[in-house]
């Protein structure tokens, strides 16, 4: 374990960098995790429900509890963070950077990562998706809907039963999506873990995929994770700290 400040000494040249982020990358900026101390899960299990497909699909009390909570969802007032910056700068530099997130905020590309940067593992909240005909819109439309009186709106062109466009327990990816970080985790130089329990599979599994392939996998997070054992560096220092050092450190060691 050691602190971001000497990271640099202890990697090779990196050209190629992966970086998986998790809730925690989002937590200053006001984003609550789920299974941390003060997680919305941690505080309320029951929360976890209204994220189950077959229970949300099923059960239209849910539904309009989904909808009342994406009113109030803590992410259309967030702003990018220091940590989401930092890793929107390597993405525009010469370091071929890859971001694989778990998030559904959308502020690594707020904060100015390329979509084409940006693989979004669990979707996106910005978007709703119908589960009959699988069309997708802006969820700022359905939201003006429930502000207007409608608990549960339903799909325009079917009727069908609408939800954010991010992946529920209990479904499985979108097609393609794990592949391409796959992709990016078996060519690069170095896998950065950001904020994440890494207890999520296939998610997690990147880190496996990235070690075996010869790469170093460094971790910052606040908790222990089940590959802490396998890093060649483990960070506790807080995200918004860490993540800007290791970017300067990499951009710098790129120039020279």
């Amino acid at each position: 374990m050691t602190g971001s400040a000497g990271l640099a000494a202890s990697l090779p040249g990196v050209s190629r960098l992966a970086v998986l982020t998790g809730a925690g990358v989002s937590t200053d900026s006001g984003i609550p995790d789920f299974r941390g101390p003060d997680g919305i899960w941690t505080r309320n299990p029951a929360a976890e429900r209204m994220s189950t497909y077959q229970v949300y699909m099923s059960d239209p009390e849910v539904r309009r509890r989904s909808w009342q909570s994406r009113l109030v969802h803590p992410a259309w007032a967030a702003e990018p963070n220091a940590a989401h910056r930092a890793l929107a700068r390597l993405t525009g530099s010469t370091v071929d950077t890859q971001v694989i997130t778990q998030n559904i905020d959308g502020l690594h590309q707020r904060a100015g990562a390329p979509a084409d940067r940006v693989i979004e593992l669990h979707g996106t909240m910005l978007d709703v998706v119908c589960t009959g005909c699988g069309d997708r819109t802006a969820m700022a439309g359905a939201l003006d809907r429930v502000r207007a009186g409608e608990a549960d709106p339903p799909c325009l062109l079917c009727g069908g039963i609408l939800k954010s466009g991010t992946v529920m327990f209990g479904q499985a990816l979108f097609p393609g999506v794990f592949e391409r970080a796959a992709i990016a985790a078996a060519r690069c130089d170095l896998l950065l873990a950001v904020g994440s329990t890494l207890t999520v599979q296939p998610a997690a599994s990147l880190c496996s995929i990235a070690t075996d392939a010869g790469a170093d996998l460094v971790i910052v997070n606040r908790d222990p994770t089940p590959y802490d054992g396998a890093a060649t560096t483990v960070i506790r220092d807080p995200i918004g700290q860490a993540v800007p050092q290791i970017a300067d450190q990499l951009l710098a060691a790129s120039r020279a």
